[in-house]
């Protein structure tokens, strides 16, 4: 049997294999997840908080920004609190000073160590107990000095979320606007869902000694502390890293090297003459970097609201904007602009590999365009009424803002958006079909492409499996669904495929060569990257399996990256292969920067935070925004501008190209990208690890550490990465723009236009 036929059957077994794993055990999180009592009572029977409050209170949460404003089990947003460790610290706060007064007749803070060291244990011995009632009929009955603390703490939480003067520097350290939740309803419904997050985080599972989340936060006050499995599982994740990087240094090393094959005289792309729907998905191209830019705007105001809670430069613009909504539309656009980009280059190339223009295909292209515009819009409009609460609870749902970050948009949209990947999938069908009929070295990497397209184009339908009161811990589940096998993997497998097929087209690499390749390193990711999904699932409310699994198979996804700087220099040389390779000189460079920032920002910080103990102490952190940052730009969103660039010269054979601009944005980009990371994200993220080990998870995303002038000025020392990056961004749009103007310009003149 040939190498590559090993290399299919390999990647099948893969898939089959991963995906029966990831929903064996999402139905573990069905079965295990932390239960929503009918009601939480008093000893008496009396109802603190119902089931009705509690998914009541989950909507209310998710109306007013849900992630993008503070963190709940350690994901969301990094200015206001995560909701669980605070409610945590206050509600231990308020336990003990009633004890305290109830039985020494005076506060906490005033006893002897051994008097709080009393009350302290008998704390823990009351929080943790699973004190649950019942199998159909859960109740779970509270101690009195509990609800007594509860209160205490819910009285705080409907000042906060309201307008109350009292606490208005503290919302302006949240970056949270007056009146966030107008209704006191509504802001007593939210409690009993903050609650019932807290309460999975501090009651020990049935038959175990440790919470629904696995003792996370990390607060020793409390009894939560790294649990064994947590150690155990990261040590020997670390082993499989090292391993797995031996064994590929191995397969490496031991694989026959083919010289590269003679580069043609002429560029080979250069006498095609784009199909009508071809140039009709130029607009992709010119609407993702409008979109972009937006982003970017977006970003900047977003991080200023880091120090200047309630203002930019003293303008009050929190009322109109709230941070929750910059927030919301910044990581939403990450995500449109750079799927645009890429659904784009999907377009062109399907009619590149099969020389077939489907009827009615530029009509299509143009239908799809129409349409991710109004999604765009209409869910980005919808978002902001969500925050801004003009919608009922119901209506939020189905228009407004659905409070789960990279799934924001409410359902409808959301269903709007899987249609017009649906549709984008039937136009790559149609148009890439006689390519798949035909029988040559590259049919395999063809047949992958296609399979990643059906990917994308299917598993973003994975969110709609999170209902209106959807339990918490299946959501997440389904949540990284298509965060991590959408966007973070699929995707990555089509455009290893595109870069592959571009660089045969242009005869740099041999066919058999690029296909072998792309089937085992599709084979090596997918290894690692379907189950590797889990390692975002540690601490929301899910088993201890999860976290064996996550953390072997999360070293796995590392495990490719340690020979990516071979991929990045084979990329730099080609540059240089032919004289006319100058025209794809930038195009090359930005998939070179895609090599480096997949090593450092996927691999070196995306490691950084992914073994289980590392994850139990930084999730939330800046730690994670580092990674974020390095690797969705550095990663993906280089590779959306190598990829449009690639397409553009084929759209643009006639035009002159500003090799300057290109030159510019791309220095610029890079570096403001890395100045980004290193001189404020990253230094901000070990600052709060430090305040975590010392004082527990909810002193790291405390106003005291993140409002510390330590952190206030590596926050300011972020404006220099912001500059610089925007700078890019601006000659990436005047580079377009130069495209543009050279279009109308042979319109007005009479000379044949090259896109629609």
């Amino acid at each position: 049997m040939s190498r590559l036929k090993l290399t299919v059957i390999a990647l099948l077994v893969v898939l089959v294999t991963s995906f029966s794993i990831l929903l064996s055990i999402g139905s573990d999180i069905y079965r295990d997840k932390p239960p929503i009592p009918e009601a939480f009572t008093d000893a008496q029977g009396q109802v603190l908080f119902s089931q009705h409050d509690i998914e009541r209170g989950q909507l209310v949460w998710r109306s007013m920004g849900g992630h993008q404003l503070g963190s709940i089990w350690g994901h969301g947003s990094y200015v206001a609190p995560d909701w669980t460790a605070d409610w945590l610290h206050r509600e231990a706060n308020a336990w003990l000073d009633i004890s305290a007064k109830k039985t020494y007749g005076t506060d906490f803070a005033s006893l002897s160590r051994s008097e709080q060291a009393g009350l302290e244990q008998a704390m823990r011995e009351d929080l943790r107990h699973n004190s649950l009632v019942g199998e159909e009929h859960i109740q779970i009955p509270l101690s009195a000095t509990r609800i007594e603390a509860i209160h205490e703490v819910q009285r705080h939480y409907d000042a906060l979320f309201g307008d109350d003067p009292a606490l208005t520097q503290l919302r302006d350290q949240y970056a949270m606007k007056e009146g966030t939740i107008p209704d006191a309803e509504r802001r007593e419904q939210l409690s009993a869902f903050l609650f019932w997050g807290a309460w999975a985080a501090i009651t020990e599972r049935p038959g175990t000694d440790h919470t629904y989340t696995n003792n996370w936060p990390y607060d020793p006050q409390l009894g939560n502390t790294p649990t064994s499995s947590n150690i155990v599982w990261s040590i020997l994740s670390i082993v499989t890293l090292i391993a797995g990087i031996g064994a590929l240094v191995w397969h490496h090393a031991s694989g026959k090297e083919e010289h590269l094959p003679e580069p043609a005289k002429q560029d080979p792309l250069l006498s095609l003459r784009p199909t009508p729907s071809q140039k009709a998905v130029g607009k992709y191209f010119f609407t993702a970097i409008g979109l972009f830019l937006l982003q970017i705007l977006l970003g900047g105001i977003t991080a200023h609201y880091s120090v200047e809670g309630q203002a930019f430069y003293g303008i009050p613009l929190s009322e109109i904007l709230p941070y929750s909504v910059t927030r919301t539309w910044h990581t939403q656009l990450a995500v449109f602009w750079i799927a645009t980009a890429w659904l784009g280059t999907g377009l062109y190339i399907a009619p590149a590999l099969s020389g077939y223009e489907p009827k009615y295909q530029r009509l299509g292209v143009n239908v799809l365009w129409a349409a991710l515009v109004v999604v765009v819009l209409g869910s980005m409009a919808g978002e902001w009424l969500g925050v801004q609460q003009y919608f009922d609870l119901d209506t939020n749902f189905l228009f407004g803002h659905q409070g789960y970050e990279y799934v924001d948009l409410g359902r409808v949209w959301q269903i709007l958006l899987l249609a017009g990947l649906m549709i984008w999938l039937t136009l790559v069908t149609a148009a890439i079909r006689p390519a798949l009929k035909v029988r040559n070295d590259m049919t395999p990497v063809t047949w992958v492409l296609y399979a990643s397209c059906v990917a994308i184009g299917l598993l973003y339908g994975a969110g709609l499996f999170m209902g209106k009161h959807t339990n918490l811990a299946i959501a997440e589940y389904w949540r990284w669904w298509v965060v991590h096998l959408w966007v973070e993997g699929f995707f990555e497998t089509f455009a290893t495929s595109v870069i592959a097929l571009v660089l045969v087209r242009l005869g740099l690499i041999r066919a058999r060569s690029a296909n072998g390749a792309v089937m085992f390193a599709t084979a090596i990711f997918l290894t690692g990257g379907l189950i590797g999904t889990l390692h975002h699932l540690y601490f929301t409310g899910t088993t201890t399996s999860v976290i064996a699994w996550g953390a072997i198979f999360s070293a796995l996804e590392v495990v490719p990256l340690a020979l990516i700087g071979f991929e990045a220099v084979e990329s730099y040389r080609m540059r240089k292969a032919a004289p006319w390779m100058q025209r794809y000189h930038w195009a090359i460079m930005f998939f070179v920067a895609t090599a480096f920032w997949n090593l450092v920002g996927a691999g070196m910080l995306g490691f950084l935070i992914n073994p289980p103990i590392a994850l139990y102490f930084i999730q939330g952190l800046n730690t994670t925004a580092t990674h974020g940052h390095a690797a969705f730009m550095g990663v993906y969103g280089m590779l959306g501008m190598g990829l449009m660039l690639v397409c553009l010269r084929g759209l643009s054979n006639q035009l002159v190209w500003n090799d300057k601009l290109l030159k510019g944005a791309f220095w610029t980009l890079n570096l403001g990208l890395a100045a980004m990371v290193f001189m404020s994200l990253l230094p901000v993220g070990l600052t709060q690890f430090f305040a975590v080990l010392e004082n527990g998870y909810w002193f790291a995303r405390s106003p005291e550490v993140l409002h510390s002038a330590r952190v206030e000025f590596l926050v300011w020392m972020r404006v220099v990465g912001d500059v610089i990056f925007s700078i890019g961004g601006l000659l990436m749009g005047a580079f377009l723009l130069s495209l543009l103007r050279q279009l109308v310009t042979k319109r007005v003149t009479g000379g044949r236009p090259v896109t629609a």
